[in-house]
């Protein structure tokens, strides 16, 4: 009965360490740099902010069109004083305003009163007028109007070059502090490891001490490479702790910000995942990359608005010639009834003879326009300079890892020997703690390397302008 009390209780306490160890694994938990992506893609407010670009794009290029909408405008003004009328004006007018500048208009006005200005005087049911309006010279090619609503279609093009380089420089920096956060994530594991090896090596040297195989000394060497160790450790902990909540600023849910917790660890991407992540495999010609970059798309829309401006103030040099026309009729019940004997018209005719303030603000806009044209020509030059840069850099980062590779092995071979010949009590504490810093410090180098590796990468990405969504 005994052994069999024993079997349950052993039972039992397997049982409440398997429940135990199943929970340790589902804490256990890893997000993968794609998932991290695809959050801060998906939810981050300002991926909503950059929607924003293309909202106030259309909104502005929806009020420039309103200076095209067909008006009504009603007139009415009266006057009576001690039972007198003075007058009694109605003018009501439809206006329907064109591209060139011509305006159709459709007028009723009726006035009455004892007191009225004779010009003003219409017959009894009233006065129709339908008639036209334009400009011969400033103003007819091209005027406020007109350059308002082409300034706001290349607007569009400004908004969505805006957009895309607000998405680029989000997906960068989350990326760069998704490997600041890998970078700390292994940086600590490469610490617990060694502590574990100092601590076994400490309580091996206490022991052969206790028995006196050993001098006291090698202890308390063995305890300063312990503690050590425990210090690198903590400040390793403090690293990625940071790091951890640098790359929770990236992370949104439903407008809420989340939380990366410490029991969640970062995957090292392959080359798959971030060509993925990255958009990078799009990167098939430099040159087609260099035409629809979203910075240099930006000012060619800046050029191109400048060009509206510069064809506007031209305009401006030209005489102001403004004609109306208006058939006259009494009675709209036919057409014929607009007789071009009945009309009224208006002519209106100024130029400044000396045309500074014209010639001013076109110079003004000539200048602005070759800066924006400088502007282009060495931004496109410094981007394709830059993304050449970073391909050579990409390169020489991928020699240097495979060379840090072959010396963190080459001195795992060193150390896991001395080990051997310490324990065999052929080497010395000193030198065994000499091969284990090596080691550490070349494994923490080789940690740099592949995270500088990376960020060159995230780099070119930021570098071609990219802004996927997908």
């Amino acid at each position: 009965m005994q052994i069999k009390y024993i079997i349950v209780i052993i039972l039992f306490f397997y049982l409440k360490l398997s429940v135990a160890q199943n929970k340790v694994e589902k804490l256990q938990q890893f997000l993968s740099f794609k998932e991290y992506l695809g959050y801060v893609k998906k939810h981050h407010p300002i991926i909503k902010q950059a929607n924003l670009q293309l909202s106030i794009g259309e909104a502005n290029l929806l009020k420039s069109r309103g200076g095209f909408d067909p008006k009504i405008e009603i007139d009415y003004d009266r006057k009576k004083f001690k039972n007198t009328e003075y007058f009694n004006q109605l003018n009501t007018t439809f206006k329907i305003p064109t591209w060139y500048g011509i305006e159709f208009k459709v007028n009723y006005e009726e006035n009455s009163g004892v007191y009225l200005n004779p010009n003003l005087t219409v017959p009894n049911g009233g006065l129709y007028s339908a008639g036209v309006s334009f400009s011969l010279a400033q103003g007819l090619l091209i005027n406020e109007r007109m350059a308002m609503l082409k300034k706001a279609k290349i607007f569009i093009k400004q908004s969505k070059a805006k957009r895309e380089l607000l998405v680029n420089n989000l997906i960068f920096d989350a990326s760069v502090a998704y490997f600041k956060w890998l970078e700390a994530h292994k940086e600590l594991a490469i610490y617990k490891r060694f502590l574990s090896n100092a601590q076994i090596r400490y309580n091996g040297v206490k022991r052969n001490v206790e028995v006196g195989e050993k001098a006291a000394i090698d202890s308390i060497e063995a305890k300063i490479t312990l503690q050590n160790r425990k210090l690198n450790l903590e400040v390793a902990k403090l690293k990625t702790r940071k790091a951890i909540l640098k790359a929770s600023n990236y992370l949104w849910l439903s407008n809420v910000p989340l939380e990366i917790q410490e029991y969640v660890y970062p995957l090292l991407p392959n080359d798959q995942v971030l060509s993925t992540s990255l958009v990078l495999e799009e990167t098939i010609s430099q040159k087609e990359l260099l035409v629809n970059h979203p910075k240099l798309k930006g000012l060619e829309a800046k050029i191109a608005r400048l060009s509206v401006d510069r064809s506007l103030k031209r305009n401006k040099l030209l005489p102001k010639l403004d004609l109306q026309y208006n058939f006259l009729a009494s009675d709209i019940g036919q057409f014929n009834n607009f007789k071009s004997m009945n009309y009224k018209g208006f002519v209106n005719f100024s130029f400044p003879l000396f045309l500074r303030k014209e010639r001013g603000a076109l110079k003004l806009t000539n200048l602005k326009l070759q800066e924006a044209s400088f502007q282009l020509t060495s931004n496109s030059l410094s981007i394709q300079n830059k993304i050449n840069a970073i391909k050579a850099e990409i390169n020489s980062l991928g020699r240097q890892n495979n060379l840090i590779k072959r010396i963190v092995s080459d001195y795992k071979i060193m150390f896991n020997a001395e080990e051997r010949k310490f324990q065999l009590g052929e080497s010395s504490l000193f030198l065994i703690n000499s091969r284990e810093q090596k080691l550490i410090t070349s494994e923490l180098k080789a940690n740099i390397l592949e995270i500088k590796s990376l960020n060159s990468r995230a780099k070119l990405y930021k570098a071609f302008g990219l802004s996927n969504l997908n």
